[in-house]
């Protein structure tokens, strides 16, 4: 998925995965900021560079759940 399909699809409220289904993207109001959360230890960082662009991750890692 390339950055505007996985901002789309969370804004639609499908839930993204990357790597594994541990990691999750969300989309915070708060910070205006898509993040990467992890659902073990509640650890969160930018789903991309400051540059916005960017991603932290390879395209191919994200993946729309299955029950989605």
């Amino acid at each position: 998925m390339d950055l505007k399909q996985i901002q789309t699809a969370v804004l639609k409220g499908k839930t993204v995965h990357w790597t594994n289904n541990a990691y999750v993207v969300i989309y915070s109001e708060k910070i205006d900021q898509f993040l990467i959360r992890c659902t073990l230890n509640d650890h969160y960082t930018g789903l991309t560079w400051k540059d916005g662009k960017t991603m932290n991750g390879k395209a191919e890692h994200f993946y729309i759940g299955e029950n989605d």
